[in-house]
């Protein structure tokens, strides 16, 4: 398969294509590469190896057939140059931190994004003297007063999590590169199907491939997608020495969930917008955060970046965390998990779960209160999973 461009492909075609080169077996499917390490022809050859001077497999940490396929596929459907695979989303974010990062260093991460990720930040590259502010998700101006002579990137979830706000991309990287400095968007929540942060603007794309890529949390894995020349200097480096790897395996089940990203998505979405319509009727329920819905803030600025409106609906309820609580709890289908990208819908409280260890000043200048519901919604028939929310309504 090597002799076709894949590039002149749709992204669907390369979800399940792409990247596999066949061995000498004719396989169709591609093989897991269950192996730490490889045999070398003679000394000379692993020396060229080692030394990067003949390119080749050489242990299992940096270098694997079935991983290295997952990083092409992922590459070409984000229109990117070189993509890296991690053990878990964290640790891909980890990784573009500990890459680029040094002491006296300074990052602005948006408010608005997973509770680890802020503590991350904070409490760890923190300890190594690296200062993080943290701004409003939608509020340029902010973004751009935070912004120091030392600051090396700029980090955003978008959508966010939970609140599902829309950060508008080829502001922020206008901004960024006006001062100097590089855009991370985590693109989790949308995946390459429904938006593209690079062709935006965006240096460096994060994902947690156990969300949406799997599709059915079976697996934890990350990526970080960006041109050859930030992966080679700064990330591949750092994945070579720390050894944050994704197992062959899990890149194996990821490339399955490659394979039907493009029409999971759109079933995701789809049942996602006729659920936020529906809450949105709810006597109970205080406000629907969906940016398919007309009253979102940034409505508009979501169907210009994305080709729809994703698969995440979070909502408030006329109460406090009690009648958040007993809305999950009311609940028989629905699981009860803080995992989202699933086929199964999921429910989840933020303010206890997801976003738990945070402070409660962090949480409500965040934004996220004691009454707020996130629902991943699945693929299940949505007149069930409306049933299934009813009684606690």
């Amino acid at each position: 398969m090597t002799d076709f461009d894949w590039n002149e492909y749709s992204l669907e075609t390369q979800a399940i294509r792409a990247g596999h080169d066949r061995t000498h077996e004719g396989e169709h499917s591609m093989p897991i590469f269950a192996t730490s390490s490889y045999v070398f022809k003679s000394a000379e050859e692993a020396s060229l190896k080692f030394t990067g001077q003949l390119p080749g497999n050489i242990y299992s940490r940096f270098t694997n057939p079935t991983v290295d396929t997952f990083q092409k596929r992922l590459a070409l459907m984000e229109k990117g140059e070189r993509c890296l695979a991690f053990a878990s989303g964290m640790a891909a974010i980890m990784a573009v931190g500990m890459g680029l990062l040094k002491a006296g260093d300074h990052v602005v991460s948006s408010r608005s994004v997973f509770g680890n990720t802020i503590l991350m930040f904070q409490n760890y590259f923190g300890k190594f003297g690296v200062e993080t502010d943290f701004v409003k998700l939608t509020d340029l101006a902010a973004w751009e007063a935070a912004i120091k002579p030392n600051t090396r990137f700029l980090f955003l979830e978008t959508p966010s999590n939970p609140l599902i706000e829309i950060a508008d991309i080829k502001a922020l990287a206008d901004i960024a590169h006006k001062h100097g400095c590089l855009l991370v968007v985590d693109n989790v929540f949308c995946t390459p199907v429904l938006q593209k942060p690079l062709e935006l603007g965006a240096d460096i794309i994060v994902h947690s491939a156990t969300k949406y890529i799997d599709g059915q949390g079976r697996c934890v894995g990350g990526a970080v997608i960006a041109s050859d020349e930030i992966i080679e200097k700064s990330i591949y480096p750092y994945l070579r020495t720390g050894g944050a790897t994704m197992s062959a395996f899990n890149a194996w089940v990821f490339l399955s969930g490659l394979e039907t990203l493009a029409v999971r998505m759109k079933a995701h979405c789809d049942n996602a917008f006729e659920l936020a319509k529906w809450l949105d009727q709810q006597s109970s329920v205080a406000k629907v955060h969906y940016p398919g819905l007309e009253s979102h803030a940034q409505h508009e600025l979501a169907k210009q970046q994305q080709s729809h409106f994703g698969g995440v609906v979070s909502f408030e309820l006329k109460g406090g965390k009690e009648q958040a609580w007993k809305l999950i709890d009311s609940t028989k289908m629905l699981s009860i998990t803080a995992n989202l990208g699933d086929v199964k819908t999921t429910i989840t409280h933020p303010a206890t779960t997801t976003h738990g260890r945070l402070t409660p000043e962090v949480r409500a200048e965040a934004g996220i209160t004691d009454s707020l519901v996130r629902i991943s919604v699945g693929l299940e028939n949505v007149e069930d999973i409306k049933n299934d929310l009813l009684a606690g309504l």
